[in-house]
């Protein structure tokens, strides 16, 4: 993949900032934060991305469609959200797996935590399958067939997504961890290992059920985040806010989870928590002024509540600061 085609992935204007080695870095920015791409060439026809975003809105756009371009994905911390051009929505989040053939025109890709942090690795199948060849020829008895692999998982251009196989952890986590020194080769072994298990992986037997979700019904429960972060004193009953947005209560649960990662509840639980942070690093207010704008009567279940989010008291987090 050139740069050209990078720039096709990845809107607004990618900016080359470093090259070196088979390594490029690549940095993107607009008025919703910033995100770090670096890339590494593995073999021929194969690359791979670390990931590092953030930002809210990713604004990418699938301009010009890959069908032989086989993309994996891997999340290690936030959640992506990928409009394509039918108008249905396809969330990863943390622990997800996902593979798919860049054929689907999408029309933009949000985060909707403001951060993401993750791996891709893209193959293009037509450069790869030469290279899976030479590479057997050298290995012997190792037969990896790409085009196997897309069929079998991608099949009707569909996204087959696995959770939290022990498999697929355990590459990854290797892979988030390796150093520079060891980079260069170690990325290609690992790369070899992940396509072999690939090889081997029964649909059926892993596949998680994933659902699409509606452009209206995802704009709805976005309208409604931020309708409940705009005033964290008040606090909403899961049937007042079905009946303001004239969402189904079941729909209104399933789908806020879909995009969010979590129920409405511990949604707007943590938010508060990471509201209170900002309060009490940028204002003098005391805690129990800080509690009651969080939404909290009693400073003391406010208190316990950031405790058990952040491992320390508010007080004791504020003074930490002042030192």
């Amino acid at each position: 993949m050139n740069d050209k085609q990078i720039t096709d992935f990845f809107d607004p204007e990618v900016q080359k900032t470093a090259s070196e080695d088979g390594c490029s870095v690549y940095k993107m920015q607009n008025e919703t934060g910033e995100g770090v791409i670096t890339r590494y060439k593995i073999l021929p026809g194969i690359e791979l991305f670390y990931n590092d975003f953030h930002m809210k809105d990713g604004q990418n756009e699938n301009k010009l469609p890959h069908p032989d371009v086989l993309e994996i994905n891997h999340c290690r911390e936030g959640r992506f959200e990928c409009v394509f051009s039918n108008g249905d929505c396809q969330y990863v989040g943390a622990g997800d797996f996902a593979i798919n053939r860049l054929s689907n025109e999408t029309t933009s890709t949000t985060f909707p935590l403001s951060h993401y942090h993750g791996i891709s690795i893209t193959i293009d199948l037509n450069e790869a399958v030469t290279t899976m060849k030479q590479v057997e020829n050298v290995l012997g008895g190792l037969h990896i067939d790409l085009c196997q692999i897309a069929e079998r998982l991608c099949r009707k251009d569909t996204c087959f997504i696995l959770r939290s196989h022990n498999n697929i952890e355990h590459i990854f986590a290797e892979l988030y961890r390796v150093t520079p020194k060891m980079i260069a080769h170690y990325l290609k072994v690992k790369v070899l290992e992940l396509l072999m298990f690939l090889s081997d992986v029964q649909v059926g037997e892993y596949q998680e059920e994933r659902r699409y979700f509606s452009k209206n019904q995802v704009q709805v429960i976005k309208q409604m985040q931020a309708y409940m972060i705009a005033d964290l004193q008040r606090h909403y009953t899961l049937q007042e806010l079905s009946k303001k947005f004239d969402i189904p209560l079941t729909s209104m649960k399933v789908c806020f989870k879909g995009v969010y990662g979590c129920s409405i509840y511990s949604y707007m639980k943590s938010y508060r928590m990471q509201a209170s942070i900002l309060l009490l690093r940028d204002t003098t207010e005391n805690v129990t002024e800080i509690a009651m704008k969080m939404g909290y009567d009693n400073p003391s279940k406010f208190s316990e509540a950031f405790k058990k989010e952040f491992g320390e008291l508010p007080s004791e987090y504020r003074k930490k600061l002042s030192k």
